[in-house]
């Protein structure tokens, strides 16, 4: 297996010429990187498996129109950060490329659920999506992961936020090797997701929920209780979560395998409630943020004390 990482692009014609049995390239943020590029590298390394053009914005659907009818073996293909692609692009990768395993779309922001539907009905091996940031789709997404998916381990759907829990229940009764979601900034999903997460994604290890306003206590009940729970899950992340309380810690003290967990701005959380959370996890490692304690005005004497700016009527 050849490898290659590049850091500038005017090698192509090069690798298109001399390198036929390629298989694995690293173009990320080669922003020189144009269709034709993409048009000659696919036409004489037909056995890509593994392509990161991330950060390469000057690709168009053209370019992977190219690269896909040459290279139908690809199972990985990074385009994160690619932002003139859109749904036309992604008909062509859902056409051509049914090895496909891993995706990753993020700030993608043009495509839609239209194009993502094509993917997920053409790619059937996917077990690894990223489309953070990408803030047009919608639970049409989730459902169409759900039908045709199955192998799903890997889904980051961060700041798209018209995801409901609709959508990941569907996606959660049909997609049960599920390790890693990342969730921040869904911010509509309420504890009926952490119930159908809790019930039918026993592999569940990393779990994002930052941003994700309601979610309370009884969510995290309910995961706390569920298989992933005991000897799985690993990371949990709850920043700006304002609901929970130190009650939610009380129903993680089960979960053996908890590594760390995110606490930043919970202010229902309190020193005590992750003290005795590590009564119970002596290892785990609890990010958090307590503000200072505003001192009371008579700290340092009682005379009273005015900035010299300040007059007293």
């Amino acid at each position: 297996m050849l490898n290659f990482f590049l850091s500038f692009c005017s090698t192509c014609n090069s690798l298109s010429k001399f390198c036929p049995k390629l298989k694995h390239l690293d173009l990320a943020s080669c922003t020189s990187i144009t269709n034709l590029s993409l048009k000659a590298l696919s036409e004489g390394c037909p056995l890509l498996e593994q392509l990161n053009i991330s950060w390469c914005d000057q690709v168009t659907k053209d370019g992977i129109q190219a690269l896909v009818r040459c290279c139908p073996g690809l199972k990985g293909l990074f385009l994160k950060g690619c932002t003139q692609l859109e749904d036309e692009a992604l008909q062509h990768i859902g056409a051509h490329c049914p090895e496909l395993v891993t995706l990753n779309l993020q700030t993608c922001s043009q495509i839609t659920d239209e194009g993502l539907i094509t993917i997920c009905r053409g790619c059937h091996r996917l077990q690894s999506l990223c489309v953070s940031g990408c803030a047009n789709i919608t639970d049409a997404i989730l459902n169409a992961l759900g039908q045709n998916c199955p192998r799903l381990r890997i889904l980051e759907v961060a700041r798209c936020s018209q995801l409901t829990d609709v959508g990941f229940t569907s996606l959660a009764r049909n997609c049960h090797e599920l390790e890693k979601m990342d969730l921040e900034e869904c911010v509509q999903i309420t504890d009926g997701t952490l119930i159908q997460l809790s019930i039918h994604c026993p592999r569940l290890q990393v779990l994002s929920l930052s941003h994700c306003e309601l979610i309370t206590d009884d969510g995290i009940r309910q995961l706390g209780s569920g298989p992933c729970a005991h000897d799985r899950l690993e990371v949990i992340e709850l920043d700006n979560c304002p609901l929970i309380t130190d009650a939610s810690l009380e129903h993680l003290k089960t979960c053996h395998s908890l590594d760390r967990i995110e606490l930043y701005d919970c202010q229902q959380i309190t020193r005590a409630g992750i003290k005795r959370l590590r009564t119970h996890l002596p290892n785990i490692k609890v990010h958090a943020y307590f503000a200072p304690v505003t001192p009371p005005p008579s700290v340092g004497g009682s005379r009273q004390r005015f900035c010299r700016c300040c007059i007293l009527l």
